[in-house]
């Protein structure tokens, strides 16, 4: 059923030309450099430390690892991190 569901979403993402992201629930995240991190579509935020950000997604989480991050601003479904990021792991 899953995987019908995926199917139709994907046809109806071709016809309706709309981005994968919106159609499959998916997280679109835009980096800039090291120092700056947007997430859209996230769960919300597991857990966070100026070393450390964890964020709950559809499937799976999302962690971020750095020096001095701050949330610059956080929405329901949207975050916005400035500091120095060494590394972002996707985990299934």
């Amino acid at each position: 059923m899953r995987r019908l569901t995926r199917k139709w979403n994907q046809f109806t993402a071709k016809i309706l030309d709309l981005p994968q992201d919106v159609v499959q629930d998916l997280p679109r995240i835009t980096m800039i450099g090291n120092v700056q991190l947007y997430v859209e579509n996230h769960r919300g935020v597991l857990h966070f430390s100026s070393e450390n950000l964890k964020l709950e997604l559809t499937k799976g989480t999302l962690e971020v690892f750095g020096k001095d991050l701050v949330i610059r601003a956080i929405l329901s479904e949207e975050v916005f991190i400035e500091g120095w990021i060494d590394n972002v792991k996707y985990v299934p």
